[in-house]
């Protein structure tokens, strides 16, 4: 994996759990909008937006690339619109980079794998 792809993985993973966070904060607001009188949607919708659109400029970066799969593609983007997929995605793309490091390091040392 070249310097480009792991930082477009990396920049990923380093939204993935704000958007999360703040799609959780966002249900969260919209509940007691409906059932007091705080009303936070505004503001935790303009951050969520905001994050989600990072999410989804970096997925596409790291889709073209990673050279993703149209599945492994889409599974980071359907991961990205549910409420706590973000968390899934941090996870599954450490998973991938730290796979990646050690497949680099087999191949500097001259290890085949079987």
């Amino acid at each position: 994996m070249d310097i480009k792809t792991a930082s477009a993985l990396r920049r990923l993973r380093l939204v993935s759990t704000p958007e999360a966070v703040s799609f959780l904060l966002l249900l969260v607001c919209s509940v007691l909008k409906r059932t007091t009188d705080f009303n936070a949607v505004p503001v935790m919708g303009a951050v969520h937006g905001f994050l989600f659109i990072l999410y989804v400029i970096f997925w596409a970066d790291a889709w073209n690339r990673a050279k993703w799969s149209l599945k492994t593609a889409a599974l980071y983007f359907v991961l990205s619109v549910l409420p706590a997929g973000g968390f899934f995605a941090d996870r599954k793309l450490r998973r991938e980079s730290e796979d990646a490091v050690i497949a680099s390091r087999a191949r500097k040392e001259g290890v085949v794998s079987a």
